[in-house]
């Protein structure tokens, strides 16, 4: 039997940087055999807290305790050697070499002769794969060529096999699918059964409820509080989080005006994943797309933009037919599309937030043989920051030096600087904190009192809930049920995703 009670103690860590306040007496504590969701806004504290975990930062005070031994960890091998391994969302492996050789990755000169025993070396990674209840992994292939769920696993593997007993998991799920999420919750359960010690950051609620034991909060670089996950709702959790009620969490909109039908789509079919899909967008009102992932929701906006050949069905424009041929094309009639990768496709993170902001709307800004007015469009771009409310003193700082909601909103601010009118949101609030959601719900409700018309897909329940007017609800390519604002619940949009309808009910 253990002498302690806790695989991993942090108390009264503090760090700072350049005078600023990260870490103020923190405190954590996660029990072996357990899943811990750690949980804040982004700028809480949460990553510069693991930094410290794990070596990459030194705290300036506090003490760190594993498995009940203080230690002194220095550097990310300290960390390593006391059984800490981190699996951030840009994951450390090398995509040219095989799964083998990333999992054994520190195994590599390490023998007599500098020569690899390769059939036993893939041996044991494909035991290792299997132990895990991944042993459908080909150990010779290259990382490259994996999905990413499985590219996590090899992660994980790695980690294991260096005997990690403390892992951190930082928004794990943020790219999975609902069957790949499934299987790695199967595999952190399989860890907790064999006495890891799993430390879970989410910004998704309902993963938090459906996995983790207990909680701890922190937020403006402070402690908040541990709770256990069985003891709280959604509402207490948030709570906590952004330090008032749940209600606030969705901004009220005033009574508006529902108008007249901006987008029309009827018996929309496009390939596999698109079979027959039908709705009409109005304006003023903010229409939900829900569903299971890969319900086609995504698929049906890229065949609707002319990303994706249409097969059959009708798209209509404001009352006239149409048929786009690509994004330019949509952005050019009034369509601004927010995509959901949103660090690939929506916006440029090496240019200035300034140029992201204007480069969909760049000849506004043409003079005279083609020179560009420099001040009209620092004007304009510094109006858009106002507007959307992207926190940053210089517009002229790249994307990258911004949080992931702020991202969110200079992504917002490009489309709706090309002057569209029609805008559909894939996944908007992903991988954005509390605080950032609610900024985000807050414009849409302000674009929407200005007329503007919103189809918003969303994987969050409880987002669909909060802000739409109607939803539609996706199944296997197919819209299969439409539900009015006054009967929009988990209960509806669930029995239509699992194809059982209201008769069910």
């Amino acid at each position: 039997m253990a002498d302690y009670e806790y695989a991993v103690e942090m108390r009264g860590i503090y760090k700072s940087f350049e005078g600023v306040h990260a870490l103020q007496n923190v405190q954590l504590a996660v029990k072996p055999g357990e899943v811990h969701a750690l949980m804040g806004e982004n700028g809480a504290g949460k990553s510069t807290l693991i930094k410290v975990l794990s070596g990459a930062h030194q705290a300036d005070a506090g003490e760190i305790l594993i498995r009940g031994e203080k230690v002194n960890i220095q550097s990310p091998k300290d960390g390593s050697d006391h059984g800490i391994s981190v699996i951030y969302q840009e994951f450390a492996l090398m995509s040219h070499l095989s799964v083998t050789e990333n999992i054994f990755i520190d195994e590599f000169g390490t023998s007599k002769y500098n020569v690899m025993n390769w059939n036993a070396l893939h041996r044991r990674a494909k035991e290792a794969l299997a132990a895990i209840g991944f042993g459908e992994i080909n150990p010779r292939t290259p990382v490259r060529d994996l999905s990413v769920a499985y590219q996590q696993v090899v992660e994980i593997c790695k980690a294991l096999t260096r005997k990690a007993e403390i892992l951190v998991l930082d928004e794990p799920t943020a790219v999975l699918t609902n069957r790949e999420v499934d299987k790695l919750f199967s595999l952190i359960t399989g860890l907790r059964d064999q006495g890891v010690a799993v430390i879970y950051i989410s910004h998704r609620l309902e993963e938090v409820f459906r996995i983790t034991d207990r909680v701890t909060v922190f937020k403006d670089g402070g402690y908040v509080g541990t709770v256990n996950t069985k003891d709280i709702d959604s509402r207490t959790l948030v709570g906590m989080m952004i330090g008032r009620d749940l209600a606030s969490f969705f901004p009220e909109r005033k009574d508006q005006r529902i108008g007249d039908v901006v987008l029309k789509v009827e018996h929309l079919a496009a390939g596999r994943p698109v079979r027959d899909v039908s709705f009409e967008l109005h304006e003023g009102e903010v229409l939900g797309l829900s569903g299971l992932v890969g319900a086609g929701r995504t698929e049906s906006v890229r065949a609707i933009l002319g990303v994706d050949p249409i097969d059959s069905g009708t798209v209509w424009l404001r009352g006239k037919e149409m048929r786009l041929r690509s994004a330019k094309d949509a952005f050019d009639r009034g369509i601004g599309f927010l995509p959901e990768d949103r660090k690939n496709q929506g916006v440029i993170l090496k240019l200035p937030i300034k140029q992201n902001i204007t480069f969909s709307c760049i000849r506004k800004f043409a003079g005279l043989f083609g020179w560009l007015k420099k001040a009209a469009e620092t004007a304009f771009a510094l109006e858009m920051r106002e507007k959307v409310d992207i926190k940053t003193n210089n517009i002229d700082n790249p994307v990258s030096s911004l949080s992931g909601g702020n991202q969110q909103k200079v992504a917002i601010a490009r489309i709706l600087a090309s002057d569209s009118r029609i805008l559909i949101l894939d996944e908007p609030t992903r991988g954005v904190d509390v605080g950032a959601k609610m900024e985000i719900f807050k414009l849409v409700n302000e674009l929407i009192a200005q007329n503007y018309a919103v189809l918003m897909i969303s994987s969050e329940m409880i987002e669909i809930i909060g802000m739409c007017d109607r939803a539609v609800v996706f199944r296997e390519g197919r819209t299969v049920g439409e539900v009015p604002k006054d009967k929009l619940s988990e209960e509806n949009l669930i029995y239509y995703a699992m194809g059982l309808g209201e008769e069910h009910r």
